[in-house]
């Protein structure tokens, strides 16, 4: 898997999943609302820590610089 992401782009989705999982871990956001930022959480910090996005991939977009 070739990086496809920018380094802001990495730092943006790292700390966007830790606040979505924060919300849920720490009660103000539950039920089905919580279970789906526990997903979209969880794939944020997943491609932010690989730099790669696999709907950048299908989509031909690339925002690191070569």
């Amino acid at each position: 898997m070739k990086t496809n992401e920018s380094n802001l782009d990495r730092v943006i989705r790292v700390v966007v999943g830790i606040i979505f999982l924060g919300l849920y871990f720490t009660g103000t956001v539950t039920g089905t609302l919580g279970i789906i930022l526990i997903v979209l959480g969880a794939i944020l910090l997943f491609t932010g820590a690989t730099g790669f996005c696999l709907l950048y991939k299908l989509l031909k977009i690339d925002t690191k610089k070569a």
